[in-house]
């Protein structure tokens, strides 16, 4: 399975992951914002962490134990919305 380019898998293969930088805390929440919206539309909700400006994603389908589509599909939304 191809994941979009910026993405990698983490050490155990079971997630992607990504971390975007902003402009300041403001931006990066204004994102996050976005990425809540899709991501409900979706039905998938990622993991992930925010400190000041960067935020960083953790995609996996816990109930398949790991990466799928939809984890790959999601990454894409998101990519989309920066």
């Amino acid at each position: 399975m191809d994941i979009p380019s910026g993405w990698s898998h983490s050490d155990d293969g079971k997630a992607l992951l990504r971390t975007y930088e902003f402009a300041d805390f403001s931006e990066a929440f204004a994102f996050l914002t976005r990425v809540a919206m899709e991501a409900e539309k979706a039905d998938h909700h990622p993991e992930f962490t925010s400190v000041w400006n960067k935020v960083k994603f953790r995609l996996t389908s816990h109930d398949a134990g790991g990466v799928t589509e939809r984890d790959v599909k999601l990454a894409k939304i998101i990519d989309s919305l920066r």
